[in-house]
């Protein structure tokens, strides 16, 4: 499922126009990049909850000439499934 199929899902679902579905996802998404951006987590009981992590530097290989390349220290978005959507996805 893509973006507009999602819209699409949610504006059948809800009874409201894709428009407005869309806008809604648009703003959900938005703020959930806004609450990590600033270090916070997003919780969704039920569904999960999103988060960020600090991935330290490293050493790695180009694997075409195996020379070392140095990896630098990032903060990377990480979503942990609750249970209830573990369950229904099994």
């Amino acid at each position: 499922m893509n973006k507009s199929e999602l819209i699409q899902a949610v504006a059948d679902s809800a009874d409201i126009p894709k428009a407005t579905a869309g806008k809604a996802i648009d703003a959900m998404i938005e703020s959930i990049k806004n609450a990590l951006a600033d270090g916070d987590t997003v919780t969704l009981i039920g569904f999960g909850t999103f988060g960020v992590r600090e991935r330290a530097a490293r050493v790695g290989r180009n694997p075409r000439t195996g020379e070392s390349l140095d990896i630098k220290a990032a903060i990377v978005p990480v979503f942990k499934p609750g249970k209830a959507f573990k369950d229904a996805v099994n």
